[in-house]
């Protein structure tokens, strides 16, 4: 059932000189071309797994530049219906900007586990994008909203490649960053794919605004006392850096921000959330960040896109979010709204960032099961 695609010149790619030669080629290798294929170890797996892969796969940076990414593929057990597993590309959240936070290869939170493994028991194949630079050459560009829709949707392409049970009908499916990730997905997929038959988009917890929240940060805003936002800050201006390494990243910030910076490269959130500890936002910043050129060089990497939406998104939110508060959310609905999408739109009282991937499924697992229907 499984096909392998690593011959000796894939093999070449990760090991010799072929390498350069092929990033050297402007068109680069096809998106989805597979790199290496091997097997997920066990203890990685999901519950209700039936068999499981990593991949190495090519796909394209927001540039639309050859880059690498890397990803699991989880089939549930049994035998695939008519037609192949309908796949879920899984866009993960937050977990930081270095190589060692890559979840193919760290593991998953027992959140994300749970949640998965709903789906998974649903009788739905599960492929699980790193995204470009997690465990591949490169800093991670976190939230540059393109280059992670283009990992989830080549992501598909890479797992059909090796394994031809896959469905081409396929669904996004994305929390917090990977929420996020997941609505730029609902506007790129059909053009980006178009070989592959998206179905739609789920989205809790979507990070968005991100910029117009930033400008309003500078040394003299009041302090706000979260090591979660905290680190999603020094998070949010690695991945400015790494998308676009001209912004003078360093006029903004004080020696207490650059130090945290440059730990923000190498810790994976939990450890860096805990170094944040008892700094606060404002102290990161020796400027605001509404002055010079921060927001114009933020808005094409970070800004949701308001065009190309033609299959159904939901999006999901709780009221008690204080990692991606609903304000937010609310803005980028009306905005949607604005601008003729219609989302569907679920809010959870009461619940917050973690609790709403569990809350939403009583909402999401029908709108799912019809957009396969």
């Amino acid at each position: 059932m499984r096909r392998t695609l690593i011959t000796l010149a894939t093999a070449a790619i990760l090991t010799g000189s072929l390498a350069a030669t092929v990033q050297a080629d402007p068109a680069g290798p096809a998106p989805g071309t597979v790199v290496r294929d091997e097997a997920l170890t066990s203890d990685l797996w999901l519950d209700g797994t039936g068999s499981a892969r990593r991949l190495t796969y090519w796909t394209r940076d927001s540039d639309d530049r050859p880059a690498q990414s890397t990803g699991a593929i989880f089939l549930p057990v049994g035998t695939p219906p008519p037609g192949g597993w309908p796949v879920l590309s899984w866009e993960h959240g937050t977990v930081g900007v270095g190589d060692d936070c890559a979840p193919s290869t760290a593991g998953r939170s027992e959140r994300d586990k749970n949640y998965l493994a709903t789906w998974l028991r649903q009788g739905y194949a599960v492929v699980a994008t790193d995204y470009i630079g997690l465990g591949t050459p490169g800093v991670h560009a976190y939230l540059d909203g393109r280059a992670e829709a283009h990992a989830a949707i080549d992501m598909v392409r890479a797992a059909r490649a090796v394994d031809d049970s896959l469905s081409s009908k396929w669904v996004a499916i994305g929390q917090s960053q990977g929420g996020g990730a997941a609505v730029f997905t609902a506007s790129l997929a059909t053009k980006y794919g178009p070989e592959l038959d998206y179905r739609g988009a789920v989205a809790t917890g979507p990070a968005s605004n991100i910029v117009d929240a930033s400008t309003l940060v500078g040394p003299s805003t009041p302090s706000i006392q979260s090591s979660h936002l905290t680190a999603y800050a020094t998070y949010v201006m690695n991945g400015l850096k790494a998308a676009r390494p001209d912004f003078d990243l360093d006029s903004y910030l004080t020696p207490v921000g650059k130090e945290l910076i440059a730990a923000a490269q190498t810790q994976c959130f939990t450890p860096m959330a805990q170094r944040a500890e008892g700094v606060t936002l404002n102290q990161l910043f020796s400027r605001p960040l509404s002055d010079g050129d921060f927001a114009a060089t933020a808005r094409p990497i970070m800004d949701v896109p308001m065009t190309g939406y033609d299959r159904p998104l939901f999006i999901g939110q709780g009221t008690n979010d204080t990692d991606v508060p609903a304000p937010l959310t609310a803005k980028l609905v009306a905005d949607l709204t604005a601008n003729g999408v219609r989302p569907e739109v679920h809010i959870y009282p009461g619940l917050d960032h973690n609790a709403t991937v569990a809350g939403s499924l009583p909402d999401s697992m029908p709108f799912v099961a019809r957009l396969f229907g």
